[in-house]
């Protein structure tokens, strides 16, 4: 019996080998190619296979009658097929056709640079942000070494495109920020206010930016704060400007956080050593507060909230460009608040809502003074010295609130929709020789409403579609925005992007706060035609992009007949920008060493402001270029930063009143010298590479214009016009030296970079 036991055995295998279905076939996508690893199976059943490099696939089947084949591969939608099971092989050869993913969808660029550690499409992550030589820690100063940015010494703020630092806006996660830079001095351009270790994603758009912002005629730098910090940690430093220091603590749960940080600054001793070209009668004086906490409200949600104060003074002091035997003694001292709440969730399968509110506050105190030689108040009724002695008060707060909801409709398909509403409110007190506590107080209750909606109809091809409608109690007008944007993948890592957008910006509000007689200001409007080529891989970066950008309704200002001094404004300005521009990274070519190139060519022309016609702007240089390189030497434990700046020289005017002709007039013009500037920094890690390490020290120390060069950025001109100063940095270099200690956690890559 038991010799018969095999033959029993292969007679059941082959009966049962008889009564399966062996199914085969081929596994293609829409374009052909063959398709491996994709799943193939039975529905319901343990029976399936995997296609092979050649997409063949073969198994078999116990399964009868009509079933269901399921076939599924990353990147693709499900692919289902009745088939008929009856034990004789069948075919199924199959085409899967993409879904649209993050990982591999095409991704609408045109005019955005973005900055984040998620984004497949990142150009520049949140180090490189801050690594860059010459930003000393500060993140418009690296968004400058980006296309489409220029190179502006003695203003704060970025311009961008032939635009002026007002058309380029600040957002914190999702709300619109005041006071994003300190408060102006003249000449001399102030860092932005926030530290840029507290974000984690940066976003740079110099045109065609989302329908769910607005009010920024050139450009919009989005920024969103950080989650929840990795472990509990604390901080200090020591260098040439200041101290500062800070804790973070993270809950037993890694579900919530606090954390506080405090940094003094004082230019004293740094100045002792460095000499100015100005007279730093108040040597500037900076203490900044920060708080913020962050609790995880579900799985996908989380609550954040960021608070900033910031308490300074300063004077300046300088010769009067009138008089080669007085001074003008300027002396500000700011105080300003900022806090930011904001809350996202996840709302069941398919949408999302996010919700922001933030407040700021800001106080600038001014006092200007003519002073003689000896520093002494002078009063001089003759113009043009009678007005030349003020003091102002300048209060401005800004309240907000923003909800949006998105749903998603297939694939990476959304529709995002929601509200803004933000309330102003500004008042400034102005006191000289002629006039007394003049006040002037201004209010605007701004509304909009947005929708947007991303578009995927292939891998391939997508479209973000949006508008905007929005309306100002200030100029009691309101305005529809529409924006549209196309992106087609042209190969694996290459794609090209198109965008077009109307985009709308109230008047700053000094022209509001200043008490013109006549005041006929509208929305100042700009059109983007935006078109760039893309390629992306892990080694090289290379973006090509041209635009074209109409201004309307610029602001321009008059004077009364016979009278020189401007005493109008409304809008009926105009002008264009048009240019091309390069970008360029690699980190492959040479070893160890990342670099990147950039390029800008800008044709710009406006007539605003008292421009008597159309004329290119002082603030607008035609070429500008940069060069960025990093480079870590393991065995020195130290890595090197370099970047070289070259702008060509900008325009500059002596626009004045004519009498005879009762108009404004050019009466001198020129250029600048061309800008260069080389910037150099060694961050030294001893304890980098120690295992079980607690204590992580960084030293720094950096360079700005190395070589020293002459750099002007305009011509100051006398009320006569019969002398011009040249408008330069207060010192030929900047240098800084500093110790940076963290604990619990090794923070030496955020450390080292905060060079200030």
């Amino acid at each position: 019996m038991f010799k018969l036991i095999p033959l029993i055995l292969l007679l059941l295998t082959w009966i049962a080998g008889s009564a399966q279905t062996t199914v085969s076939g081929k596994v293609k996508d829409g374009k052909g190619r063959l398709i491996n690893g994709a799943s193939i199976a039975i529905k319901d059943s343990y029976d399936g296979g995997t296609s092979d490099s050649t997409g063949q696939y073969r198994f078999k089947t116990t399964e009868k009658g009509e079933q269901t084949l399921l076939v599924t591969s990353i990147g693709y939608k499900l692919y289902e097929q009745k088939v008929t099971l009856s034990g004789t092989s069948i075919t199924v050869d199959v085409l899967l056709k993409e879904e649209p993913n993050e990982l591999t969808a095409v991704v609408i660029t045109a005019g955005t640079f973005e900055a984040s550690d998620t984004k497949r499409a990142t150009v520049l992550n949140p180090i490189d942000i801050v690594t860059t030589a010459s930003a000393n820690g500060d993140i418009t100063s690296a968004i400058k070494t980006l296309p489409g940015a220029q190179q502006v010494g003695e203003s704060e703020g970025l311009f961008v495109r032939g635009g002026t630092a007002q058309e380029t806006k600040v957002f914190i996660d999702g709300t619109l920020v005041n006071n994003f830079f300190f408060s102006s001095v003249p000449d001399i351009a102030q860092r932005g206010r926030f530290t840029p270790f507290i974000f984690k994603g940066t976003v740079f758009s110099s045109g065609g930016y989302s329908a769910l912002y607005g009010q920024a005629l050139s450009a919009a730098l989005i920024l969103e704060s950080i989650d929840l910090p990795e472990q509990s940690s604390a901080s200090l430093g020591i260098s040439t400007v200041g101290l500062s220091g800070g804790y973070q603590q993270l809950s037993k749960k890694k579900n919530a956080s606090w954390g506080i940080n405090y940094n003094y600054t004082n230019l004293a001793a740094y100045f002792a050593l460095v000499k100015q070209r100005v007279d730093n009668f108040h040597t500037p004086e900076f203490h900044n507060g920060e708080f913020n906490f962050r609790v995880k409200t579900s799985k996908t949600g989380m609550l954040k909230f960021y608070g900033y104060s910031n308490y300074s003074n300063l004077g300046v002091r300088r010769g009067d460009i009138d008089s080669t035997d007085l001074k003008n003694a300027f002396k500000l001292t700011n105080f300003n608040v900022y806090a930011n709440l904001s809350w996202k969730e996840k709302l069941g399968k398919k949408w999302k809502l996010y919700m922001g509110t933030s407040y700021s506050d800001n106080t600038d105190k001014i006092n200007n003074e003519l002073q003689n030689q000896a520093n002494e108040p002078q009063h001089i009724e003759d113009d043009p010295y009678g007005s030349k002695s003020f003091q102002a008060k300048s209060y401005g707060s800004l309240a907000q609130i923003k909800a949006v909801l998105e749903r998603r409709l297939y694939g990476l398909s959304a529709i995002r929709f929601g509200g803004e509403y933000m309330y102003f409110k500004d008042r400034t007190d102005f006191t000289n020789r002629f006039v007394a506590k003049t006040q002037n107080s201004i209010d605007d209750q701004f509304k909009a409403a947005f929708a947007e909606t991303d578009i995927y109809i292939t891998n391939d091809l997508a479209a973000k579609v949006g508008g905007r409608l929005e309306h100002s109690s200030l100029l009691n007008k309101a305005n529809i925005v529409p924006r549209i944007s196309l992106a087609y993948k042209l190969t694996d890592k290459a794609q090209a992007s198109l965008a077009y957008g109307v985009f709308y910006q109230k008047p700053e509000k000094d022209y509001f706060l200043r008490g013109y007689t006549f005041n006929d200001l509208a929305y100042t409007k700009a059109t983007h035609y935006i078109a760039n080529v893309q390629k992306v891989t892990r080694d090289y970066t290379l973006r090509v992009e041209a635009f074209y950008k109409k201004y309307n309704e610029l602001t321009k200002t008059f004077t009364s007949s016979g009278s020189k001094v401007i005493d109008s404004v409304g809008g009926g300005g105009f002008g264009h920008a048009k240019g091309i521009e390069v970008f360029w990274r690699d980190r492959k070519t040479f070893k160890n060493v990342d670099y990147w190139i950039s390029y800008s060519y800008l044709d710009t022309k406006r007539d605003y402001l008292n421009y008597p016609y159309a004329i290119q702007p002082n603030f607008a240089a035609k070429h500008t270029a940069s060069l960025v390189v990093k480079k870590f030497v393991s065995k020195l434990k130290t890595q090197f930063n370099g970047s070289y700046t070259f702008a060509s020289g900008r325009p500059y005017y002596n626009i004045r009143y004519d009498n005879g002709s009762a108009k404004f007039t050019i009466a001198e013009q020129g250029k600048t010298i061309p800008y260069h500037s080389m910037s150099f920094s060694v961050n030294y890690l001893p304890n980098i590479g120690k295992q079980g390490a607690k204590r992580f020290a960084v030293w720094v120390f950096s360079v700005n214009n190395v070589i020293g060069n002459n750099q002007v950025f305009g011509y100051n001109f006398s009320a006569d016009g019969t002398r011009k100063e040249a408008v330069g940095p207060t010192a030929k270099r900047f240098f800084f030296l500093g110790c940076f200690l963290s604990f619990g956690v090794d923070r030496t890559d955020d450390v080292i970079n905060s060079n200030l």
